[in-house]
Formats: structure tokens, C-alpha cells, sequence
């Protein structure tokens, strides 16, 4: 029920009687008194109907008078306010009751412009603008929530810094430099959205009842690595908990702040793995590719021989075996490589590589993923991946690779390669990333001082070793023209 009316209606009705005298009230002099303040609601309710205020003027003014049932116009105004559960009859629902009272009003407004019929057929009255949003909040809930994110975003902007500097630092990385660049940037674009005169008015250090609290172990550090581990950690906890408390403030950037939090979880992998192959990895300079038909003697003659001389990993790649046959082999070369105290990598088949308890098996381009041959190894394996291309070196370091491969450069004997990656692409890898990168592809020792001027390390190589008559010394001939 309708128990009040509003200064302007109050207003509308006493400018009416005025302008009536002594005489009733009729509806143009009512519908002229609601329309007489231009930025009043009856005003702005005929204009966002269409309507021009000065040409209903002119047309109501010459407009003679209507006389009207002012309890029915009153009945019709509650009804209109009743549909937007208001208690307080304000000038539009006026305006609409005489409207929906009077039908010789409807001709002269669509005159002016006025859509009538969407008038009388409104339910809903269109919101007042306001001008500001409305914050019913608690202030004191805005504040401690503003002290919390500011903190937060404090320590994920530390955080980031102390691992932008170890990957770039100290890892010397390109790819996992660019990766964390990467986050430091979305965040500062996600946290340039919160006031800052809010999160400074927030700020409380002198009297943070934390600041004085301190844990055993939080001053040492025991590496560079330890380091990067503990502010991966503290960058999700900071993260996560701006996710929390940025709900209160702006939840808009929630989703932003997840995301970001998920990808430090990829960062956390791929420098976590890197960082036990490097390790692993760390002496490992000269890698054989072999096989039983591509050796020039016995396999396990070759192995020995070869590791004498400074050989650090054999790949058994067998193409013409069956699985039988290669199970076998496989068995045998990992006996080989434990007598040599030399890794022993399956190619193509993380399978037999996990059932021969192989050190790892290494992928090709078109073999399955990272992702898969890591589910069926287990923890711990290395995971090598053929890169002929710098895309396919970004993505082998973010999928998880312990190292790579890297080419093929030159022209081998034993291999006819569609298209050499070249000694550019062994310039580009080794540029990109700091992960064990075997430069591979017809690498010998008549060339070897090719590849290391491009960058190589470490290289890969299959007949230099296995065709050698005495691959002993060229392992040793291969491994000190390495740096």
C-alpha cells in the first residue's frame, strides 16, 4: 500500500491547485505541474519513452482541459508503484496513472514522441542512475582485506624478482627467463587495478605482530637452488591467498590471479627437473647412438672401448627387432653400461626402457609425449626430445624434458636426413636454454670444432663412434675437443 507521497508529487498537486483557483483540478494542469522540473523522474521517464519536454509543453497548452477521477488516477499510480514493490508514490508513477487514467492524454503525447502504448504496458520502471555504486560493505572488512593484498602482492613481486634472477642468474636460461619475465608482467598488470591510495592507507608495518616472529631455518639457505625452491612456494602461498582476499576487494581479478598461480606450478616443474638433469647430467659431454648392425665390432665391445675413452651415455636405437629380440638387447646393453658405470638411454620405447630399468628413453618429434612416456617411467628417468626447430626447444623445456637433442647439423653416413637444422639452429638452441642440449646429426671429430664454435657442449654421435676402429681413443679425441 501506498502511504506517502514524495516532495515533487506533493509539489505537482499544490502547483496544480494554484494554478486551478477556485476551480477543480483538471489533468493537463496536473500532467504540466510532474513535467514542470526537467530533470524530474516524470520528466525523465517521457524522455527515455521518446518523448520532447518542450513540444509536450506546447501541446498541452493548448490542450483543453480534462477533467479526471482523481481516485482512480491515484488507484492506477499505487498499481504502477506496486509493481516495483514501492510504498513511496513518487512523480512517474503519477505521470503513468494519468496516463493509464486518462486515454484523451495519449493522442497529444504520441505527438511529441512518446511511445504510449509502452507506457501503459510497462511493468518495470527503469532504474534512477545513480551517478555511483553503492558499497554497503563494512569498511573495516575493506581495510583488513586491502592490509592482507598488499602483503600478498608484496611477496609474490619478491618472490618473482628472486626468480627471475636464479633462472636468469644463475641457470643462464632463456626460456624459463622469458617464462617467469612473463609472470612478473601479467601480475603487475593484475595488481595495477587495485587503488593504490587503498592498499597504502592499509599498509601497517610497525605494528605487524608478525614482523617479529622468526622461524629456525628461515636465515639459511644451502644453494642458489634451495633459494629458487623456497620463493616458488612463497610465490603460490602469496598468490593464493591475494586469490582470497582480492574476492573481498575486486573479484574481477580472480580468474587473472589463478591462472598465474597454475602457471608458476609449470615454472616450479620445468625448474625443478632441469635442475636434477643439469645435475645429473652435469659431466655427460659425449653421447653414442647404437646399434647392433650399425657397430663396426661386438656392442659390448664398443661400449667398453668407448667409455674408456670418455663416452657418458648410450642410446640403443634398433629398428629391426622385434620386441623379443629388443628386450634382449636391451637387457644386455644395461648390463654393459652398469659394468662401464655409463647411462643407458631406450629409444622411442619408455615401455622396455621401464622393464629393462633403463636410466631413460629418449623421443622423437613424432613418438608420444613427455607427459606420457613420464606416466609410464615413473619418478626419476631422464626424458631426452629431439628439437630440429627453437619452438620445438621452447616447448620440449616447458613440457619437462631432462634434455635435448639438438639438430641434425651436418651430413651423416649413417642417416639421410630430409633437411639439416644447421649450425644456425645449434647457434639458436644453446642460446635458448641451459638444459643438456646433445648437438646431433653427423657430428665427427672432423667437424666437432664446428659445432663448438656455434655453441655445443655436449654432442651425440653414432658412426664416429661405432665405425672407429678403435673407439676408445675416439671417444677421447671427441670428448677434448669439447669445452
Amino acid at each position: 500500500m501506498i502511504d506517502d507521497l514524495s516532495p515533487a508529487v506533493e509539489r505537482a498537486l499544490e502547483t496544480a491547485r494554484k494554478q486551478a483557483g477556485d476551480a477543480p483540478v483538471n489533468a493537463v494542469q496536473l500532467l504540466l505541474a510532474l513535467i514542470e522540473d526537467d530533470e524530474g523522474r516524470a520528466a525523465q521517464l517521457l524522455i527515455d519513452a521518446g518523448g520532447d519536454i518542450v513540444a509536450i509543453r506546447d501541446v498541452l497548452a493548448g490542450h483543453h482541459a480534462v477533467k479526471f477521477d482523481m481516485p482512480a488516477v491515484l488507484t492506477s499510480a499505487r498499481e504502477a508503484a506496486g509493481e516495483r514493490d514501492e510504498t513511496t508514490l513518487t512523480g512517474e508513477y503519477l505521470l503513468v496513472g494519468l496516463i493509464r487514467a486518462n486515454v484523451p492524454f495519449h493522442e497529444p503525447l504520441r505527438q511529441s514522441g512518446v511511445a504510449v502504448d509502452r507506457l501503459i504496458r510497462r511493468v518495470e520502471l527503469p532504474p534512477i542512475a545513480m551517478g555511483f555504486t553503492l558499497d554497503l560493505r563494512d569498511p573495516t572488512d575493506i581495510v583488513s582485506s586491502a592490509r592482507a593484498v598488499d602483503a600478498n602482492a608484496n611477496r609474490a613481486r619478491e618472490a618473482l624478482r628472486v626468480l627471475d634472477d636464479y633462472v636468469r642468474f644463475v641457470l643462464d636460461d632463456g626460456v624459463l627467463t622469458a617464462a617467469v619475465k612473463g609472470l612478473r608482467h601479467d601480475l603487475a598488470g593484475l595488481l595495477d587495478q587495485l587503488p593504490a591510495s587503498l592498499l597504502n592507507e592499509a599498509r601497517e608495518t610497525l605494528w605487524d605482530v608478525g614482523t617479529g616472529i622468526m622461524l629456525p631455518g628461515e636465515m639459511t639457505r644451502h644453494s642458489p637452488a634451495d633459494v629458487a625452491r623456497i620463493n616458488l612456494k612463497r610465490l603460490q602461498e602469496a598468490l593464493r591467498s591475494l586469490e582470497e582476499y582480492g574476492k573481498v576487494l575486486q573479484p574481477q581479478l580472480v580468474p587473472g590471479l589463478e591462472a598465474i598461480r597454475y602457471r608458476s606450478y609449470t615454472v616450479e616443474r620445468i625448474v625443478g627437473i632441469g635442475t636434477d638433469a643439469r645435475s645429473q647430467l652435469e659431466n655427460a659431454k659425449v653421447y653414442v647412438l647404437l646399434s647392433g648392425s650399425g657397430c663396426l665390432a661386438a656392442v659390448d665391445w664398443t661400449i667398453r672401448e668407448a667409455a674408456d675413452g670418455g663416452a657418458d651415455i648410450f642410446q640403443l636405437r634398433e629398428k629391426s627387432l622385434n620386441d623379443r629380440e629388443l628386450i634382449e638387447r636391451a637387457r644386455n646393453v644395461r648390463r654393459w653400461t652398469r659394468e662401464t658405470h655409463t647411462l643407458f638411454i631406450m629409444n622411442d620405447r619408455p615401455d622396455i626402457a621401464r622393464l629393462v630399468e633403463a636410466d631413460g628413453v629418449h623421443l622423437g618429434q613424432d613418438d608420444m609425449s613427455v607427459k606420457d612416456a613420464r606416466r609410464i617411467l615413473g619418478h626419476g628417468p631422464l626424458i631426452g626430445v629431439s628439437t630440429h626447430t627453437p619452438e620445438q626447444v621452447r616447448k620440449a623445456v616447458v613440457d619437462g624434458a631432462s634434455y635435448i637433442g639438438v639438430g641434425p647439423t651436418f651430413a651423416s653416413t649413417t642417416k639421410d636426413f630430409k633437411q639439416l637444422a644447421g649450425l644456425e639452429f645449434v647457434r639458436q638452441a644453446t642460446a635458448m636454454t641451459t638444459l643438456p642440449a646433445f648437438v646431433i646429426g653427423g657430428v665427427g671429430i672432423e667437424n666437432v670444432a664446428e659445432a663448438v664454435a656455434a655453441g655445443a657442449k655436449r654432442v651425440a654421435v653414432g658412426a664416429a663412434l661405432c665405425q672407429a676402429e678403435e673407439p676408445g681413443i675416439a671417444a677421447a679425441r671427441l670428448r677434448a675437443a669439447l669445452p
